[in-house]
């Protein structure tokens, strides 16, 4: 492989999310770094419908204490869906709750110990920095929502590149009107996810584990693409064992 592609390989492979950062802050030089990778993402006709809100320091903080109040309170406020059908998507959901829960030591039935793990979720899990990704609705948004999927994993990978680390947050999705409310966004805005981001403790034992991923049989199809499959199917399942954006 040519060197920048072999770079990119080990850079999306060994990208994972961890759940536990230390405090430090980044470097603003750094951030501002992440953030121009990210906005080279592409969208739809050039629309770059992503409007990002990066909240550190005390307004960090605020929001991590209103989120936890409208979390207690059972105050969500979700601007999409959510679901996992009955099939496989419901069993992968099962089986990444079963690992994140067995490396904290939470048994299924330790409901206190469950919740706290919500709790750590909505902490940041103690990253500096978090960022939210919100998006105005461009007709039914899945156009919009794809475009700042390529962003997020713009920012994820720029992070990794610098030695940062960053999580995707669905679950702040959950509480959009709380976000909003805290950081004064408007209500055509509508909350996607957001990315807890710093530096990585890699004491804990929560800042690397896998989740695995499918082979690639169960989820490409080829069309007069002869050998593709055959040929990389060993090598796969190396890449299983990463970790990666869905974590």
């Amino acid at each position: 492989m040519p060197p920048t592609a072999s770079f990119f390989t080990d850079l999306v492979r060994t990208r994972h999310s961890p759940r536990q950062f230390l405090p430090t802050p980044l470097p603003a030089a750094d951030i501002r770094g992440v953030l121009q990778d990210a906005q080279t993402a592409p969208s739809n006709s050039n629309t770059q419908p992503w409007k990002v809100h990066v909240v550190s320091g005390a307004a960090r903080d605020a929001l991590s204490s209103e989120l936890l109040k409208a979390y207690e309170e059972d105050r969500t406020s979700p601007d999409f869906t959510s679901g996992y059908g009955e099939g496989i998507y419901q069993e992968r959901s099962h089986q990444h709750a079963a690992v994140v829960y067995g490396a904290r030591g939470v048994k299924r039935s330790d409901r206190e110990g469950r919740k706290e793990v919500i709790r750590e979720n909505l902490r940041f899990y103690g990253a500096p920095h978090v960022a939210l990704l919100f998006m105005p609705v461009l007709g039914d948004g899945v156009r919009t929502a794809g475009d700042i999927g390529m962003y997020a994993q713009n920012f994820l990978l720029s992070l990794t590149a610098r030695g940062y680390r960053g999580i995707p947050q669905a679950v702040l999705g959950v509480y959009a009107d709380t976000v909003r409310r805290s950081l004064g966004v408007p209500e055509e805005l509508k909350l996607l996810f957001g990315i807890a981001f710093g530096v990585g403790d890699e004491t804990s034992p929560m800042h690397d584990i896998g989740m695995g991923r499918i082979p690639l049989q169960q989820s490409v199809v080829l069309h007069d693409t002869p050998g593709v499959l055959d040929k990389h199917r060993a090598s796969f399942r190396q890449i299983e064992r990463q970790p990666s954006v869905a974590d």
